[in-house]
Formats: C-alpha cells, sequence, structure tokens
C-alpha cells in the first residue's frame, strides 16, 4: 500500500511509519518524499538488491530518482519517491529482483510498455515434489524450454522458488505467460513451441503491415506537398 507522507507537519498518515523508520537518516529520508511502499523478499535476494559497495542500490536510485531503505535483518525495502508511478515502477523492479532475476533485466520494468507478470506454481500443484516437476517442465532438459519461450516472445523468464516470472514488453510477456500456463498444465511442448511459432509468425506480419501503412501515410503526405 502506497503511504502519502505529509511533507507540513513531516508525519506519515500513519503513525506506525514513525515508529518503523527509527534512525535519523530515514527520518529525513521519510521527510523529503512525498511517497512511499514497501515490500518484503526473500532473505537471501537481498544482497542482491544491494549490490557489491551498494553500486545496485545506487543505480536503482539514480534511475528512478528515490531513496531506498534495506532492512536485511527482515528482507523488507522501504522506497520513497515524489512520483506515485515511479513507486510502483520500484514495487515492481524491487519484486522482479526478489523474485530471482538479474538486477539489470528488471531495470528494463522503467521502459515503455514493459511489465512484470509473476505465475504462482502452487495454483498447480500443491506438494514440493509436483512443485519441482512443474517448474522443471517450465525449465526443459539443460533449459531448453525456458530459452525457446524467451527467444519466441522476446521476453526474460525466472524460475525462482515457488514462482515463474516474466519480464517483456506488454503484449510478448502475455503470449509468454500463455505459454507458461499452457505447460504447467500439462500441454506437449512440441505443441506449446508450435503455437509460439505462430503467434510470432502473426506478429511479425502485423509489423510488417503496419511499418508499410506508415510509408504509405508519409509518401502521400509528401507527394500533397509537391
Amino acid at each position: 500500500m502506497v503511504v502519502i507522507i505529509n511533507k507540513e507537519n513531516e508525519n506519515c498518515e500513519s503513525d506506525n511509519e514513525r515508529e518503523k523508520l527509527s534512525s535519523s537518516s530515514q527520518e529525513n529520508n521519510k521527510h523529503k518524499y512525498k511517497y512511499l511502499d514497501e515490500i518484503k523478499i526473500p532473505k537471501e535476494r537481498v544482497a542482491v538488491v544491494i549490490g557489491k559497495s551498494g553500486s545496485t542500490k545506487k543505480e536503482i536510485e539514480k534511475n528512478t530518482k528515490s531513496k531506498l531503505i534495506i532492512d536485511s535483518n527482515e528482507g523488507t525495502v522501504k522506497f520513497f519517491s515524489d512520483d506515485p508511478i515511479t513507486i510502483l515502477q520500484l514495487k515492481d523492479i524491487i519484486t522482479a529482483i526478489g523474485r530471482g532475476f538479474n538486477p539489470r533485466i528488471a531495470l528494463n520494468l522503467l521502459k515503455t510498455d514493459y511489465v512484470l507478470e509473476v505465475i504462482d506454481v502452487s495454483d498447480f500443484g500443491k506438494t514440493k515434489k509436483a512443485k519441482t516437476r512443474l517448474k522443471g517442465r517450465v525449465i526443459g532438459e539443460d533449459g531448453k524450454a525456458r530459452r525457446t519461450v524467451e527467444n519466441l516472445t522476446e521476453t526474460d523468464i525466472s524460475v525462482y522458488g515457488k514462482t515463474i516470472s516474466i519480464i517483456g514488453e506488454i503484449g510478448q510477456v502475455s503470449i509468454a505467460k500463455r505459454a507458461v500456463l499452457s505447460l504447467l498444465s500439462g500441454s506437449p511442448h512440441s505443441r506449446v513451441y508450435s503455437w509460439l511459432e505462430k503467434k510470432r509468425k502473426e506478429l511479425k506480419h502485423r509489423e510488417m503491415i503496419a511499418l508499410l501503412d506508415r510509408e504509405n501515410l508519409f509518401k502521400e503526405g509528401f507527394d500533397n506537398q509537391l
């Protein structure tokens, strides 16, 4: 939940937020920015968010003009910004890193039309053995299935814990998600690959038509000026 910080009286809307931010540096950051939110990620992924000597944390802050406060013991990450859209982007970026993505890939979520999709494998198998088998179907032998879906949809896929996450352009992520769900539901790999090839050809065809239409409009506009 996004919290709006009241700069006039230097208090958060929630008194609990004041108690949670105990250090003076945290208090200063709380007052500097208008919005804040926080999420919890696996503790083993906290070091990845921070990076060597804080390099990743600084890069995220620089690219988003924000401030991160990380609690390594609890695995919580607070993020502050003056832009509510940036808060939403930060939530996706931190979530993506927490779900196994390299920070470089997670930062692609700052691009226009890029989204994060997280699929819970628990929806398809309840036992540990079933989840392992299902994740194995998505990964494939030597990672073949995952690479194939990634290459045919131009997305990035992370299989981590009990989730399968996808990052890419919104339309491509939708296709990749459907492919992953099909694999989790037991569809043969060959059938899923054929469907992806078909969707890729359809997309390329639409892109070519759109390009030709733009060229024709440009030509018509140019001819009218002569």
